[in-house]
């Protein structure tokens, strides 16, 4: 039965900046969970963020029946505007035990999951709606980017490899990580970033149309999700982290040798000392 009593609430620690806040569910249609969040100003994905949502999808998992899962804000001009970088850099093992952990719960929640975005959706935030299995945007505000470039922060594995697997093209992949492209709904819908536009009566229709509620109860949309992803959900685990990062920190030692080398080059070369 739909309602919008709530189901239950988890509370959002705050932490020191962050006020903290709520993720509050409720069933607006038959077997359909809505998690809306609200952590002013702009839900940022901090560890207690984090947290109450790794609750909250283990609460709708494992006391309700397998339905579909909707997630959205309750700041209108925020879905999430990502991560706080200070806080994550400074917490220890907050990348694997915390966001990747969020990612892959998603990435593999054994029912169909859908991103209902009513505003911006920047770095993690844009992250956190491409883990879901749908999304749909509003048609008038918001942008879906991912803005890394702009402040020279590099995208590993872990956070890369959603949109190279999901975009519809490598040109879109490119505009989103090399161009740090900005999409409004409409331009995110012609890139196949969203499935539909509109609000929770367009999500609500876009989960009648695909008949959405009844796909996880045959018991195994996580395995398919899970061999489907399989790139993401690998990178993402926490078993294979230290993997992924001996890798990375390799390929860095590389390029600083690289980039050493070619200083030196320049520098003899003007001197007249370079060797061809």
């Amino acid at each position: 039965m739909a309602s919008q009593t709530p189901l239950f609430t988890v509370p959002i620690a705050p932490l020191g900046d962050h006020v903290g806040g709520s993720i509050v569910c409720t069933s607006p249609a038959p077997l359909v969970y809505l998690l809306t969040w609200s952590s002013p100003p702009d839900n940022r994905l901090t560890t207690p963020f984090c947290r109450a949502l790794l609750a909250a999808l283990d609460i709708v998992e494992f006391a309700h029946p397998v339905g579909v899962l909707v997630t959205t804000s309750a700041v209108p001009k925020f879905y999430s505007n990502g991560l706080d970088l200070e806080h994550a850099f400074a917490t220890p093992n907050f990348w694997p035990d915390t966001l990747y952990r969020l990612f892959h719960r998603f990435l593999t929640y054994p029912m169909p999951t859908v991103a209902l975005i009513p505003g911006h959706a920047f770095a993690g935030g844009f992250m956190t709606a491409m883990h879901h299995d749908y999304r749909v945007m509003n048609p008038q505000k918001g942008f879906l980017c991912m803005n890394e470039l702009e402040f020279g922060a590099p995208l590993k594995p872990p956070m890369s490899s959603i949109f190279r697997i999901k975009c519809a093209s490598p040109r879109v992949y490119q505009e989103i990580v090399l161009e740090a492209k900005r999409f409004p709904g409409p331009a995110a819908l012609d890139a196949g970033l969203v499935d539909a536009l509109g609000g929770l009566d367009e999500a609500l229709k876009l989960i009648a149309d695909r008949k959405l509620t009844a796909k996880g109860k045959s018991g195994v949309y996580a395995v398919l999700k899970a061999e489907m992803w399989k790139e993401s959900a690998y990178v993402l685990a926490k078993e294979n982290y230290e993997t992924t990062e001996k890798i990375w920190s390799q390929r860095e030692a590389l390029e600083e040798k690289r980039v050493a080398a070619g200083k030196k080059f320049v520098a003899d070369w003007k001197a007249g000392k370079a060797k061809l």
